[in-house]
């Protein structure tokens, strides 16, 4: 199974972005913004190819997608919430994209965690990519500093 996240959106807040399963849509991402430099539980995750797995999350007390092996990130996990508050660096899915929010996360996350528990269970192969066109970040990063010197 395949997961391309596709980040479209960078602001000062969050980074939106378009997740589909084997080339086709799912839904709506949230994450922490983009960051030239690493803020713990702020900061999303760095763009590349990474193994998905379902394991047991202590913190959330069930069996979750966890995103393995992210340079300097630990415990990176797809799950639901709204904005970059509820983040903490993980991936949040959504149904409907926002300014800096997503809404329709459970709705969102059902479906998903069904088709990539299955996949696991069938001991089929789980990546996600993370991309954004180079132009994209190195804009986000521009916007996302331009903004900081506004506050």
């Amino acid at each position: 199974m395949k997961l391309l996240l596709v980040r479209e959106v960078f602001t000062h807040e969050s980074t939106i972005g378009v997740l589909s399963v084997d080339g086709k849509f799912e839904c709506y991402t949230l994450e922490d913004r983009v960051r030239p430099v690493k803020v713990a539980k702020k900061t999303a995750i760095p763009m590349g190819t990474y193994k998905v797995i379902v394991d047991h999350s202590k913190r959330f007390k069930r069996d979750m997608p966890h995103v393995l092996d992210v340079p300097h990130f630990e415990g990176i996990r797809i799950h639901s919430g709204n904005t970059a508050a509820d983040t903490e660096g993980c991936i949040l899915v959504g149904q409907v994209k926002g300014k800096n929010q997503i809404s329709g996360s459970r709705l969102a996350y059902k479906p998903l965690f069904k088709k990539i528990n299955d996949a696991f269970q069938q001991k089929e192969e789980i990546t996600l990519e993370i991309t954004g066109t180079s132009e994209d970040s190195k804009e986000g990063v521009a916007q996302v500093s331009k903004a900081h010197k506004k506050i």
